[in-house]
């Protein structure tokens, strides 16, 4: 529970007011004297300082966006340390149901959100705060000439697609279901930061993942846009968890990640407003 903050007028001033009021008789009172809303509302939750840590279970796909939030979240509250914990979002779900402390989750999709409250294990109910497309990661230069998802079925091509239980899997599947296309992975990898680093390390030829992880590796790989990924966009909920050691900072965390700040960060990163 936040604290709750009343700024008191300083005593001599309130002496004085009382003062002027007996020696007015029978005029009105002067409004002026009346606290404002300002002096008695508690303040907004981004505005409230936290302190302690803020453990945070989050998708893979928010490492970049989160740990440049993170930071920004600590200078805005001296005495703070956010923790992360990030990793496919089905494995984080089964991780809160079984007892992991922490204050917030963020998933990748709301199927695994859902598993988490099922439970009862979140408190409130989850907010969508972002939206996230496919696209398909190729070394860089494009070796294998991929330009959509029917190249990815050509022999010799390797592929490297996320676990079905995985958002990122599960949202591969749906746009490869819309293009009618059936690939047959090399491997199935736990979250999209392994799918993506088969690519980067040369191992496979493509692999599905979220344009935000594109964006985060430039360096490395690039993107391959296909239309069917409109038919698998993933929305991610983030949650206040119930037993939270830290509640009031979790919640503050989740408000700066709804904040103009935190909307900056992750859309720079490449996500899309829910």
């Amino acid at each position: 529970m936040r604290a709750r903050w009343i700024r008191a007028a300083p005593v001599g001033l309130t002496t004085l007011a009382l003062v002027g009021l007996s020696g007015c008789g029978g005029d009105s009172p002067d409004t002026s004297a009346t606290p404002t809303a300002e002096t008695t509302a508690s303040p907004s939750p981004s505005s409230a300082k936290v302190t302690g840590t803020v453990t945070v279970f989050a998708a893979a796909s928010l490492t970049e966006s989160f740990e440049k939030i993170g930071k920004e979240f600590e200078a805005a509250n001296p005495g703070s340390k956010v923790t992360f914990n990030f990793a496919g979002s089905s494995a984080l779900a089964t991780q809160i149901n079984q007892g992991a402390p922490a204050d917030v989750f963020a998933s990748a999709a709301p199927a695994n959100m859902k598993t988490v409250t099922d439970e009862g294990n979140a408190d409130g109910t989850p907010t969508t705060f972002v939206k996230n497309q496919l696209v398909i990661a190729v070394p860089k230069n494009n070796p294998a000439g991929v330009t959509g998802l029917s190249d990815l079925t050509k022999p010799g091509v390797k592929v490297a697609l996320c676990a079905e239980q995985v958002p990122c899997g599960a949202a591969a599947q749906k746009a490869l279901s819309a293009a009618d296309v059936k690939v047959t992975p090399v491997t199935l990898e736990q979250d999209v930061k392994s799918a993506l680093s088969k690519v980067k390390l040369g191992e496979v030829d493509a692999a599905l993942v979220y344009r935000t992880d594109v964006k985060s590796a430039a360096s490395d790989v690039d993107g391959v846009e296909f239309p069917e990924s409109a038919d698998a966009i993933n929305d991610y909920p983030i949650v206040v968890l119930k037993d939270a050691p830290n509640k009031a900072g979790g919640q503050a965390f989740i408000d700066y990640v709804l904040s103009q700040k935190g909307e900056s960060a992750l859309t720079q990163a490449g996500f899309q407003a829910p």
